[in-house]
C-alpha cells in the first residue's frame, strides 16, 4: 500500500481535532490552526510520524514480533478487528479486560477454557449433557469469544501495542508502560502524545480517518513479514 498523500490525509478528514477547549497544550507541536473553534491536525507532521511508525512496525514484524492492536470504541472495533486479521495479529475491540497484559497468566486460562469448551462441543464430549447444560456452556463459549476472540492465538505477550485513541484507551497504555512494550497510537488533540513512543496527529473519531491510518500500519506489517519470509527461505536455500 503506497503512503497516503496530503490529499488522502485531507479527504478523511485526518486534520480535524477537538474543540479549542478540549485540547492538550502537550499537543501544540502537532497543531497547525486553529478553525471555527476547532483545532486542525498539520497533516506535515502526520506524514512524518506515519512515516516513523510504520519504520518500527515493518522491524517488529520482520522480528517475528507481535504487535497487539487496540480500539474498542464503536467506529474503529470493524476496521480494527479486519486490519489486524488480514496480518495475523492480535485485537481487542470489545473491552479491555484489565490485566490482560499485566495478567497473562490468568487471560490465558480464560482462552484455554474457551478452547476447552469448543473442542467439547465439537468431539461430542457435550451429548451426554442437557440442552440447558449445553446452552449455558454455549453462551459461556461466546461471552469469552466475544471479549478474547482476537488474542485467542496469543501466546506470549507482544512486543508492541497500537491504539485507537490513546486516552480511551488508556488501561491498555498504562499496563503496556508496565511492562516496557512500545507503544504506537492514534493521538488526536484532546490526548497527550508523550503517552506514547510512537504517536500518530490524527482525527481518531472518523472512521475514514481511522481506517487509512490503521490500514496503511498494517501494510507496513505485511511488508514486514513478507522482508522476514524471505529472508527465512533465503537462508534455507544457503544451507541446502
Amino acid at each position: 500500500m503506497e503512503k497516503p498523500t496530503y490529499k488522502n490525509l485531507l479527504d478523511a478528514g485526518v486534520h480535524f481535532g477537538h474543540l479549542k477547549k478540549k485540547w492538550n497544550p502537550k499537543m501544540s507541536p502537532y497543531i497547525f490552526m486553529e478553525r471555527k473553534g476547532i483545532h486542525i491536525i498539520d497533516l506535515n507532521r502526520t506524514s512524518e510520524c506515519l512515516d516513523t511508525a510504520s519504520d518500527a512496525l515493518r522491524q517488529i514484524a520482520k522480528s517475528g514480533k507481535k504487535v497487539l492492536f487496540v480500539a474498542t470504541k464503536k467506529q474503529a472495533r470493524k476496521i480494527v478487528a479486519e486490519a489486524a486479521q488480514s496480518v495475523g495479529m492480535p485485537y481487542v475491540t470489545e473491552r479491555w479486560l484489565g490485566g490482560m497484559l499485566t495478567n497473562f497468566s490468568t487471560i490465558r486460562k480464560s482462552i484455554k477454557k474457551m478452547n476447552t469448551i469448543d473442542k467439547m462441543l465439537q468431539d461430542g464430549t457435550a451429548s451426554s449433557m442437557t440442552k440447558k447444560e449445553i446452552l449455558t456452556l454455549t453462551r459461556e463459549r461466546n461471552k469469552l469469544e466475544k471479549i478474547l476472540g482476537g488474542i485467542a492465538n496469543l501466546n506470549r505477550i507482544p512486543q508492541a501495542v497500537f491504539v485507537v485513541d490513546i486516552v480511551h484507551e488508556h488501561l491498555a497504555i498504562k499496563e503496556a508502560h508496565k511492562l516496557g512494550l512500545r507503544t504506537l497510537g492514534m493521538v488526536d488533540t484532546n490526548s497527550d502524545p508523550n503517552q506514547v513512543h510512537f504517536p500518530i496527529p490524527a482525527n481518531d473519531d472518523a472512521s475514514k480517518s481511522i481506517e487509512l491510518i490503521v490500514n496503511y500500519a498494517t501494510s507496513a506489517i505485511k511488508e514486514g513479514l513478507e522482508e522476514r519470509r524471505k529472508s527465512k527461505d533465503a537462508e534455507e536455500s544457503a544451507a541446502k
